[in-house]
C-alpha cells in the first residue's frame, strides 16, 4: 500500500521522443515533451495551455501510458497504488487503465455510429471485466448517465440522433463509468458551440467537486482555462515555460510568451481595440530546436544570453514558476490588456 499524498501525479525531467529517419542510415529523435517536471494535486483541475505543436497532447498521452516515456519519471500515486508510468505493464497497466481515462476532443468522431449509447458507455466495463452480469452493467450505466445529465431514453438511441453537446456528455459518461481517479480532457470543448461549452465545463467542474476526480485540462483557449482551472502550466516547444495558480498567472504573467498569449485574448468591448502582441514567425520544429532559450527567436526581449544558455526554472513560495533569464526586469513592463478574469 502506498502512503497518502496530496500529489496524484508527479513528473521529473519527463521526455517523450519519437524516432524519425533523416537519411538512409541516420535516425533522429523528435522530442515532443522535453524535460517536464510538474506536480498535479489530487482533486485539482490542472490546465495546460500553449500553441499547436507545443506538446500538450503528447504530455497527456504520456500520463495515460498511451505513448511510451523516453526518459525521466512519471509517478501515479492515489493512496491505494503507486505506479511508475515509465515501466508499468501487465496487470498493473490494466488496473491503471481503470484509474486513468481520456475525454476526446471531437465527440462526432469518438463514438461508434453502429453502437447504441448504452453499449458505448458499457464497453469499458465489459472490456475490463468490472461487472459480472448484464443487470449489474445496466445499473452502472444508468447511474453514470444520470450523473452526466443524460435521460434514460437516450440509452436506446444511436449517436447520430444527438447534438454535439449531448455527444460529449456521452463521451464523458464513457470515461467515468469505470470510476477513474484521473481524467485527461484534451480540448474537450473546442469542437462545441460557445453556449454549449459553458454547459460542459460546468458539468466537468461539478464532477470534480462531487467525485473528487483530478482533471488534466488541455486547451488553447485561455478564457476557458480561466473559468475552470485551479493551476495552469504554459507549454512551448515541449517545455513548461511558466506555471502558477490560475489567479496569480492571469494577474501577473512573467514569461514573455505567456504575456503574448494573454494579450491576444479578445475583449467583449467592441470599442476596445486592445494591444495584442504579435509574435514573429512560427513555433520552431521540434527536430531543429534553437540553442539556449527555445523562445528566443520570437521573443522581442531576447539577448545574447538567451541565445547561449537555457534559462533555469525559478519558483517562489506561492508556487509561481518561470523559466526566463529576464523575467524580473520584464515585470516592470506594463501588463498585457484584455486578460480574462479567472472565476472564483
Amino acid at each position: 500500500m502506498s502512503q497518502s499524498s496530496s500529489i496524484l501525479i508527479s513528473t521529473k525531467e519527463l521526455q517523450v521522443g519519437f524516432p524519425i529517419r533523416k537519411g538512409p542510415f541516420k535516425k533522429d529523435l523528435l522530442k515532443a515533451v522535453d524535460g517536464i517536471s510538474l506536480n498535479i494535486p489530487k482533486g485539482s483541475f490542472f490546465g495546460v495551455v500553449g500553441e499547436s505543436g507545443s506538446g500538450k497532447t503528447t504530455l497527456g498521452r504520456a500520463l495515460l501510458q498511451a505513448v511510451p516515456v523516453t526518459s525521466g519519471s512519471a509517478i501515479y500515486d492515489d493512496g491505494e497504488v503507486r505506479y511508475d508510468l515509465g515501466s508499468v505493464k501487465g496487470a498493473e497497466l490494466k488496473d491503471y487503465r481503470r484509474r486513468a481515462q481520456l475525454i476526446f476532443q471531437d465527440p462526432y468522431a469518438a463514438l461508434s455510429p453502429r453502437m447504441t449509447v448504452r453499449d458505448i458507455i458499457a464497453e469499458p466495463l465489459e472490456v475490463m471485466g468490472l461487472t459480472k452480469t448484464r443487470e449489474e452493467t445496466d445499473a452502472r450505466v444508468r447511474e453514470v448517465a444520470a450523473t452526466c445529465r443524460l435521460n434514460l431514453e437516450h440509452l436506446r438511441r444511436f449517436p447520430h440522433a444527438f447534438s454535439g453537446g449531448q455527444r460529449q456528455r456521452i463521451s464523458i459518461a464513457r470515461a467515468l463509468v469505470c470510476g477513474p481517479r484521473f481524467v485527461v480532457a484534451d480540448e474537450a470543448v473546442a469542437a462545441l458551440d460557445v453556449s454549449i461549452q459553458a454547459d460542459i465545463l460546468n458539468l466537468l467542474k461539478s464532477l470534480q467537486r462531487e467525485l473528487g476526480i483530478t482533471f488534466l485540462f488541455i486547451s488553447h483557449d485561455l478564457s476557458v482555462v480561466a473559468h475552470t482551472c485551479d493551476h495552469v502550466a504554459v507549454m512551448y516547444l515541449g517545455r513548461i515555460v511558466e506555471s502558477a495558480p490560475t489567479r496569480d498567472l492571469f494577474r501577473a504573467p512573467r514569461h514573455p510568451y505567456t504575456k503574448a498569449l494573454f494579450s491576444a485574448i479578445p475583449s467583449l468591448d467592441p470599442d476596445d481595440r486592445g494591444r495584442a502582441q504579435v509574435l514573429s514567425g512560427e513555433i520552431p520544429s521540434p527536430t531543429n530546436q534553437p540553442s539556449g532559450c527555445t523562445f528566443h527567436p520570437r521573443c522581442p526581449f531576447a539577448t545574447d544570453l538567451c541565445k547561449r544558455e537555457a534559462p533555469r526554472a525559478e519558483k517562489d513560495a506561492a508556487g509561481h514558476m518561470v523559466s526566463c533569464h529576464h523575467w524580473r526586469e520584464l515585470s516592470t513592463v506594463a501588463e498585457p490588456q484584455r486578460q480574462a478574469e479567472p472565476a472564483e
